[in-house]
């Protein structure tokens, strides 16, 4: 059950067990209420829907899927940046079948990971827009999309007449809404199976921590294929009841400034990003253009999705405060797809919560704090606190409760906890049911994240995983380790590691790759370096800062064989490799490779117009 707050208040309460009912209820209560507004290029408005135009557009969506007999199979969901993505999305719900949201394939670029999803999912029907659906079926027809029968769908001039059709589902709150991958690049993604229970609790707890009302504004560029533009962004104000201002993200990092016009004009109240974007405002927003700025009315600048950086928070205070933005609309969180969306956030109105503590202590997983910044300290930022329905818990390796003065991996449960990884059993026992060793309490979800709990307040400082977050966006360093020894034939196989490293407060990619012995005395290194440089530009959308060449045999294993990523990454800043040749891209580095051949420099360009941004 659901306690739906309609204006502000908790004055009305319904078992809701689905989106169904949400939108349902905001179409008897306020059919000609604007939705949704999107402004192509950040700028122009192009289409605007209100409820009763959503909910139409989905009926229609949802009643072709039926006759189709796909209840319950899985459907592809593959847009370019609107708002018909939210139809097919909400069609799907409304018609008892899983949607699998993900990103549209870029031009020029091979379908592998649209393969892997959509065998993964053993999805049946590919839905998109009408403007996409023949380059998709071109490209097919060379990649061979057209698996286990998959059909294809235009949603977009589907007959709006054919709503009459539709039939309710009986939809129960523990059925499957949607699989949220968290990968893509490889032939095994993981899809998160979030049931409609998880989906709405997690956007009763948004709606809770965000104060949320029916006077709310939105304001997103976060691209709908991931859980922070989806749910934060997209779910959020049907459930809250007021409208939002989509934009693509490509207008946001094309012009920084895009995001806060609309934010400005609009008189946002909620709007957030991932750390990177209030940096790149900073750093690309012009003096002359502050004038035309007035952001009084952001009440809510969330963040999160990467590390959060109090340096971050405090450059942008400072350069907009011109601009009416208050320190106190900064909100720090913390959540994955795993639990829906948010785990923690901060306090409304309230500045942001810091800790100094020792640098070496925490490499100790120790939590040793200081009175003031000096050298061989930092400043964590917190990501709030625990809400009602979820708790958490810090636990070391012997998998017992930490004191507040230790590091360990945060491990949570509640309702918003997704219900496991789809077809992925023995993945989904260890990371989804985990219980203490001393309380025998559980089951928890572990997160694979590193933090420590003081004072009620959530500090993530680092990652017990590999994961790779670059401008958002999570990438598997075994993906771009597979991509990268597959780009030469001097590359060996299972003999690299993709890591980051800090470089002025962003997070930067370096690849470390052994040699194969016969090409150690005849190796061309601007070769083979532009072609790992193209490989994962092309395959990742990503830019390596350092590529390391490095002797047979040398690399960090552990004895059973596989890499270890830390003790290279150790051994890289220390200069403790057994290099034979490198590059870098800073002229503070040791770089022996500059020039980059021009069809890289092509897919660098692309890469930069056509980014995408996820958690």
């Amino acid at each position: 059950m659901s306690t739906f707050l309609k204006s502000g208040k908790e004055d009305t309460k319904s078992d809701f067990s689905s989106l169904i009912d949400v939108v349902n209820y905001r179409v008897e209560n306020q059919p000609l209420n604007q939705a949704y507004t999107f402004l192509q290029n950040g700028e122009n408005v192009i289409q605007e829907w209100t409820y009763e135009e959503l909910h139409l557009r989905s009926l229609a969506i949802a009643a072709s899927l039926q006759d189709l007999n796909l209840v319950g199979e899985r459907a592809l969901l593959l847009y370019q940046p609107g708002l018909d993505f939210i139809a097919a999305f909400l069609g799907c719900i409304y018609a008892g079948i899983i949607a699998v949201p993900a990103y549209p394939p870029r031009r020029n670029r091979n379908l592998s990971r649209l393969q892997a999803i959509a065998t993964d999912a053993k999805a049946k029907i590919v839905l998109t827009s009408s403007s996409l659906l023949a380059n998709l079926r071109s490209a097919s027809e060379d990649e061979s999309l057209e698996i286990n029968g998959l059909q294809w769908l235009g949603t977009d001039e589907l007959d709006r007449n054919s709503a009459s059709k539709w039939c309710k589902p009986s939809v129960k709150s523990d059925d499957i809404a949607f699989l949220q991958y968290t990968s893509g690049s490889t032939g095994n993604p993981k899809g998160v199976m979030i049931s409609h229970g998880n989906l709405l609790d997690n956007l009763r707890i948004i709606h809770e921590c965000f104060g949320h009302t029916p006077t709310s504004q939105g304001v997103i560029w976060l691209p709908p294929y991931h859980d922070m533009g989806l749910i934060g962004g997209i779910l959020q104000p049907i459930y809250g009841g007021f409208p939002v201002t989509l934009m693509p993200s490509v207008a946001f990092l094309q012009k920084p400034i895009r995001w806060l016009q609309v934010i400005s004009d609009c008189k946002a109240t909620t709007s957030g990003a991932p750390n990177f974007a209030y940096e790149l405002c900073v750093d690309k927003v012009k003096p002359e253009q502050l004038a035309s700025l007035d952001l009084s009315s952001w009440e809510v600048a969330f963040t999160g999705a990467e590390p959060i950086r109090s340096e971050t928070l405090e450059r942008f205070a400072k350069t907009f405060a011109c601009c009416g933005f208050r320190k106190e609309a900064f909100y720090p969180c913390y959540g994955m797809a795993e639990t829906t969306l948010i785990v923690s956030g901060g306090e409304k109105r309230e500045l942001p919560i810091t800790c100094k503590i020792e640098d070496i202590a925490l490499e100790q997983n120790l939590v040793v704090k200081v009175d003031s910044l000096r050298e061989g300290s930092r400043e964590i930022v917190s990501c709030g606190r625990i809400p009602d329905g979820v708790s958490a818990v810090v636990v070391n390796p012997d998998l017992t409760c930490c004191s507040c003065q230790e590091v360990g991996e945060i491990w949570v449960r509640g309702d918003s906890v997704a219900k496991g990884y789809w077809n992925l059993e023995e993945e989904t026992q260890k990371t989804f049911h985990a219980y203490l060793a001393d309380t025998g309490e559980g089951p928890f979800l572990r997160t694979g994240d590193l933090g420590f709990l003081q004072d009620g307040e959530l500090y993530v400082t680092g990652r017990l995983k590999d994961l790779i977050i670059i401008r958002g966006q999570n990438h598997y360093p075994q993906d771009i380790e597979l991509t990268v020894e597959g780009s030469h034939q001097a590359l060996r196989n299972g003999c690299g590691a993709a890591f980051t490293i800090d470089i002025k407060g962003k997070e930067e990619l370096v690849v470390v790759q052994e040699l194969e012995r016969s090409y150690l005395r005849k190796l061309n290194i601007s070769e083979v370096v532009g072609d790992i440089r193209q490989a994962v530009v092309s395959n990742h959308g990503l830019r390596l800062f350092s590529v390391v060449l490095v002797k047979t045999a040398s690399i960090p294993k552990t004895s059973s064989g596989k890499i270890r990523r830390r003790a290279c990454r150790d051994a890289f800043l220390s200069g403790n490799l057994d290099i034979v040749d490198d590059w870098s891209e800073s002229p503070q580095h040791k770089a022996k490779f500059i020039s980059v051949n021009s069809e890289v420099e092509s897919v660098l360009q692309q890469v930069v117009q056509q980014s995408q941004i996820i958690k």
